[in-house]
């Protein structure tokens, strides 16, 4: 996709684009005289708004970084989805702090945030777009409009394909949704647009669909790895199936180990491999990781250019004595670093013995005195804009690096836990060897190899493998150590030292311009 999909997207950008507005009621309207009968009208317009789909990860508006944003009511440059998912899901735990005073940026680690929290809602809004997005294609996509329109044969089957990619990208989204909102509104393919006002579904009801919708295009969808790079595959809907059914006792009430082990299984006999060496899980040619990345966000420093995604991992992470150059880019913005917790899971920082460990220290203090002062806190290193070779990504403004938002040290950890915690799918000895393949790449041979694992070490071991790549809140919360007093760190609460907060912080609440403005709609608890 990075080298086809994206380069059709320079093509429909607009006309796709204005089909659709992201507003309080999921409307999509027409702004320019561009209809879905003129953009659906033959194959290479579906292609085009495929693109559009995808594209709507990686990209903020039609017309760069600065212009036309797809969600209104905040900042284009920070509504990439991936920035916004990575606040909500790390600047609220252990695992990241940022200096900046944005409006609402600090209540996350400080977990005082409101329903009117400005990048909240610019996460909920910009989950719906791309959800609408995926209606409007679903939709136009149908049997009965192929057939209206005089697509047959080859070209059918291909759109076909592109639907249950769609579908899958939706119930993406919704488990998104699901697992930050609970209980959220819904709307498919087959509700109308414009004026209707989508019902709210349980947390359940949605994680049900969501499973459901996987299930149902899982024959459906290219087999694993047969796909385009950045392209949803049957891998990808075993990967989301086995992380909600990892999540199931959190959204539903009823455990699913079972087969949380069982998709994850599925994943791993499907052929995948770990990249030989860790720090290239995150670098700018991280597009030939293509034997661990099961599913990512494909930026390119040429054709995404935005101020979120990797671009934002990486500018934001730098800071102090840090040389910008030294990392291929042209500027430190000196914002996000992390609280002493996660180097403390390291046998040292320097990333000697475990290469996870990325870390700068110098002139950096391991306390957090003040939140607001970037020389606070260790500053990660983990998302560096330059090849493996050492070579500089093509834009020093904006980054090469994909994120992936499946890749299999995931897969081999939630095989793990789900052993652990009573999968009757799976063994625990199946479970240390692929604990075992990690910290065998990790530490370059065997020396940090384990003989046994209990679930405090993997939530451990969890941080170690995929800090900084959106987990950490989900993971705290079934874990049981996200809003608890069993785990404490650095100004969690507003505290220096850390406090509790309460429970229902599990949650966040829906934006309040959505609550006010669709009587099917009910706050959560505590907002």
């Amino acid at each position: 996709m990075k080298h086809n999909f994206f380069k059709k997207l320079m093509v429909i950008g607009f006309a796709a684009g204005t089909l659709v507005s992201c507003t309080k009621k999921l409307d999509l309207t027409p702004t320019n005289g561009t209809t879905a009968a003129i953009v659906y009208s033959t194959p290479l317009g579906y292609t085009q708004a495929m693109a559009k789909v995808y594209g709507s990860f990686a990209l903020t508006g039609n017309t760069g970084p600065a212009g036309n944003g797809d969600v209104q009511g905040i900042d284009e440059g920070t509504s990439d989805f991936f920035r916004l998912y990575w606040k909500a899901q790390e600047l609220s735990t252990d695992e990241a702090v940022v200096a900046w005073g944005d409006p609402g940026i600090q209540d996350f680690h400080k977990m005082n945030w409101t329903s009117d929290n400005p990048m909240l809602k610019g996460l909920y809004y910009r989950s719906y777009y791309q959800i609408t997005l995926c209606n409007d294609f679903i939709n136009q996509a149908s049997d009965a409009n192929l057939s209206s329109r005089g697509i047959s044969g080859a070209d059918a089957d291909k759109i076909k394909k592109y639907r249950a990619e769609a579908r899958f990208l939706r119930a993406y989204q919704y488990a998104v949704l699901m697992d930050l909102f609970g209980p959220v509104p819904m709307a498919t393919e087959k509700d109308p647009l414009g004026s209707f006002l989508p019902p709210q579904a349980k947390r359940s009801e949605v994680f049900s669909y969501v499973e459901s919708e996987l299930k149902a295009i899982e024959t459906e969808l290219v087999d694993a790895k047969a796909n385009e790079y950045g392209r949803a595959d049957k891998a990808a809907a075993w990967s989301l199936l086995s992380r909600i059914y990892l999540n199931a006792a959190v959204f539903t009430g009823t455990p699913k180990f079972t087969e949380a082990a069982t998709y994850a299984k599925k994943v791993i006999d499907a052929g995948y491999g770990l990249v030989t060496n860790y720090p290239w899980l995150m670098r700018a040619d991280n597009h030939l990781n293509t034997s661990e990345f099961i599913f990512s966000i494909n930026y390119d420093g040429l054709k995404t250019q935005g101020y979120g995604g990797t671009t934002f991992m990486c500018h934001a992470s730098l800071g102090g004595s840090q040389n910008a150059g030294d990392y291929g880019l042209d500027f430190a913005w000196g914002g996000i670093r992390t609280t002493k917790n996660l180097p403390a899971l390291f046998p040292d920082v320097t990333g000697a013995k475990d290469k996870r460990a990325q870390f700068y220290t110098s002139g950096q203090n391991l306390e957090i005195n003040d939140l607001t002062s970037f020389t606070d806190g260790y500053a990660i290193t983990k998302f560096i804009n330059k090849t493996r070779a050492g070579a500089n990504g093509s834009n020093q403004t904006f980054a090469d690096i994909d994120m992936p938002l499946f890749r299999l040290g995931e897969v081999y950890l939630n095989y793990a836990e789900a052993v652990l915690r009573g999968s009757t799918v799976g063994d625990k000895a199946t479970a240390i060897t692929y604990v075992n393949n990690l910290r065998a790449r990790a530490y370059g041979n065997t020396s940090g190899n384990v003989a046994d694992i209990d679930l405090n070490f993997i939530l451990d071991e969890r941080a170690r493998e995929l800090y900084w790549e959106g987990f950490r809140r989900t993971d705290l919360i079934r874990f049981g150590r996200f809003v608890e007093s069993n785990y404490l760190w650095p100004w969690k609460g507003g505290v220096k030292d850390g406090t509790s907060v309460g429970d229902f912080r599990k949650l966040y609440p829906i934006p309040s311009s959505d609550v006010s403005s669709n009587v099917n709609l009910k706050q959560n608890p505590g907002y």
